[in-house]
């Protein structure tokens, strides 16, 4: 009675465990998909800002790295240009945006997405 009831608790144990690693397996797929979604808006919404601004394709480049956190330094290595001229298409960008630094572009993008609204403001 003993191993009966033993086995019994082993295949109660590994049935119960499949089921919660099939549940977890689709709660990470139902993750990874509205990461997906969110990557697509935020792609959508910084396309559609950049348009609004009148962005040339170097201050497109300029607004992305400085959006994902680099420095002036970086970027300028990134695109095989000075400092003196990532600067001046930061100040552009800015001026354009009617913002004053990094940290209001980057909170333009923010408040967009938590508003749910990712069309920007006209």
């Amino acid at each position: 009675m003993i191993e009966i009831g033993a086995a019994l608790g082993l295949v109660l144990g590994l049935v119960l465990g499949g089921l919660t690693l099939r549940r977890s397996l689709r709660e990470t797929a139902a993750a990874n998909a509205r990461l997906r979604r969110a990557s697509g808006v935020f792609h959508e919404l910084l396309a559609e800002r950049f348009a609004d601004w009148g962005l040339t394709p170097a201050e497109r480049d300029v607004a992305l790295f400085a959006l994902k956190g680099m420095s002036t330094a970086e970027i300028a290595r990134l695109r095989a240009t000075s400092e003196g001229t990532v600067k001046a298409q930061t100040n552009a960008i800015y001026r354009k945006a009617g913002v004053s630094g990094r940290p209001q572009l980057l909170s333009l993008f923010i408040e967009d997405l938590m508003a749910g609204d990712p069309s920007p403001e006209a």
